[in-house]
């Protein structure tokens, strides 16, 4: 039974994984179903079960590997089981000259499937990862530029192989710095202190150096460079920045440092939303069995609005901007050690009724992290809900490549002045942070007009 173990696809969007733990070692026994590795994908980390009773006789990959789905993992096969034919199969390498009939090949799966199906091993030629090859033509680096400098397994080349090589080609072609206005006198105290004119003129654009400007610049490097005393060894908690907050820095930082965000933000009156809820209730729990939400509502009037303004629907891919048909919007939902953003497909075929019916199960397996891959795929817009942690306002962070994600506040009893009276409504903002790149910011106002357009007079959504 000798079989190579492959990298799964776990979800119809992934393209590689990361090797977080083995729970199984070299030699240990593995029936089929039982949990052998845990792997990290863009969206999430899941673990993965053995297809086949065995006995792992052999790690290709280690912990921390980037490995691409179908690469060879590990091998399994009964304990006295010769494997060197395998074993040359599954990395590259030639096999005896008397090798054993040709095992099967079989792809491992995630919980709570078992699906066992042929896969082929990738050759020795591909030797950049999917990632990787689309960050290399982003960035114009040819594929033999990149040659011997791959980390990942067997020397692939990997995505963050590709952006050391970017950035050592920018460290290598460093632009001049042209010679700032100084005054004499400043010249001179700089010389003396041992000042970098040029540095300190990054904090002066447009204006002439003086001597005052020296002395301060010399002073505060000289505060820091002064040691602060740390904190005692047993006074710190020492938490590994890896797994899911690992990937969710990556994320965030790739998308704040790549698309320029703008936020706008807008007040609703959410009286009459309110209003609708209660009306619909009764109906919809005897029809559907579950309650309806103020987010089923808003899930719905944003599914609207994106018919309406599809540019907010889309996502920049490298040179192409993608407008999506389908309306596959994503909840964010909090974990305690992050967040994961589950995904209702095509809402805008759906009722306000079905969407609850939907989302309830969705979002409640996000949060027990029984999710998966397909849970998380596939989303074309975001929300984000922080309205119950009584939070006002905020500038939330948008999913990449999406154009737009909407930050949804919480619903407060306020004054506010209706027909140059003074009334009591229930007020909720909405904060929608936008790609510059993709749209800017009149079209991304009127998607917030309509929407709250839409909020403000709930029926219309039902038209």
């Amino acid at each position: 039974m000798a079989q190579i173990f492959t990298m799964p696809q776990m979800g119809s969007t992934m393209e590689e994984g990361t090797i977080l733990k083995w729970h199984k070692q070299e030699g240990d026994a593995v029936k089929s179903g039982e949990i052998l590795l845990e792997i990290e994908t863009d969206k999430a980390s899941m673990e993965v079960e053995s297809p086949v009773d065995g006995v792992l006789r052999k790690v290709l990959a280690k912990e921390n590997d980037l490995v691409p789905i179908r690469q060879a993992i590990a091998i399994l096969a009964d304990a006295t089981e010769p494997i060197d034919a395998l074993l040359a199969e599954a990395t590259g390498g030639a096999a005896p000259e008397v090798a054993p009939s040709p095992a099967p090949v079989v792809e491992a799966v995630a919980t709570p499937s078992l699906v066992v199906a042929a896969a082929p091993v990738p050759t020795a030629q591909a030797f950049l990862s999917p990632r990787a090859a689309r960050l290399a033509e982003e960035n114009g680096v040819s594929h033999s530029d990149l040659a011997g400098r791959g980390t990942g397994p067997q020397g692939r080349v990997i995505e963050r192989d590709v952006l050391a090589f970017v950035e050592a080609r920018k460290t290598a072609q460093p632009a001049e710095k042209a010679v700032p206005r100084t005054t004499p006198l400043a010249a001179k105290i700089a010389d003396d202190l041992g000042v970098d004119l040029n540095e300190l003129a990054l904090g002066l654009p447009g204006t002439r150096v003086r001597r005052d400007d020296v002395v301060r610049y010399a002073e505060s490097r000289q505060a820091a460079s002064t040691p602060t005393p740390s904190p005692a060894q047993e006074d710190v908690t020492i938490q590994p920045f890896a797994g899911m907050r690992k990937r969710i820095a990556d994320n965030v930082a790739k998308s704040r440092f790549t698309a320029p965000h703008v936020t706008l933000t807008l007040e609703v009156d959410m009286t009459a939303a309110s209003e609708f809820r209660q009306r619909i209730l009764p109906e919809v729990e005897k029809v559907y069995g579950v309650r309806v939400s103020f987010t089923d509502i808003i899930v719905k009037a944003v599914a609207r609005a994106l018919e309406e303004h599809p540019m907010l629907n889309s996502a920049l891919v490298g040179e192409e901007i993608r407008i999506y048909a389908h309306k596959n919007i994503g909840i964010a939902v909090a974990l305690e050690v992050g967040l994961v953003v589950p995904v209702l497909q095509q809402a805008e075929d759906k009722s306000i009724g079905a969407i609850a019916k939907e989302l309830k199960p969705l979002v409640e397996r996000a949060r027990t992290g029984k999710f998966t891959p397909d849970d998380l795929a596939g989303g074309t817009f975001t929300i984000t809900n922080l309205g119950t942690f009584g939070i006002d306002n905020f500038d939330p962070i948008i999913v990449p490549p999406q154009a737009a994600i909407l930050g949804v506040c919480r619903i407060v009893d306020k004054p506010v002045v209706i027909n140059k009276e003074v009334v009591i409504r229930s007020m909720m903002n909405l904060c929608l942070s936008f790609d510059h790149r993709i749209l800017d910011g009149a079209p991304a106002a009127r998607f917030l007009q309509r929407l709250k357009e839409l909020l403000e007079n709930p029926l219309l959504i039902l038209i």
